[in-house]
């Protein structure tokens, strides 16, 4: 299966877990690689609902305003570590894999 899309976003609790392999980590993301998406936004342990709902926002109003992915998910963390400063699992678990433009 092909998929048309530049970017995934699962931001749903540890969506970046997957089976470690001699060929690295096997989950879902990797699965959206073969289907030809070049960009996939995880998160790696359990997170906020609310926090997630911050995150994500922010995620997206900065991406649409043009930046890049990789800048657009580094600002929004770094607003929400603003506001949930008290707790790294609120911000920290997400990552983009793969292309970052």
């Amino acid at each position: 299966m092909k998929l048309n899309a530049e970017l995934v976003v699962l931001s749903a609790c540890s969506s970046g877990q997957g089976k470690i392999t001699a060929d690295g980590v096997i989950g879902l993301s990797r699965c959206l690689f073969a289907a030809g998406v070049p960009s996939v936004i995880v998160s790696l342990w359990s997170v906020g609902d609310d926090s997630t709902k911050f995150l994500m926002s922010k995620f997206y109003k900065n991406f649409k305003s043009g930046i890049n992915k990789a800048q657009a998910l580094r600002q929004a963390i770094l607003t929400t570590m603003k506001d949930y400063s008290d707790n790294p699992y609120s911000w920290a678990g997400f990552t983009l894999i793969g292309e970052a433009y």
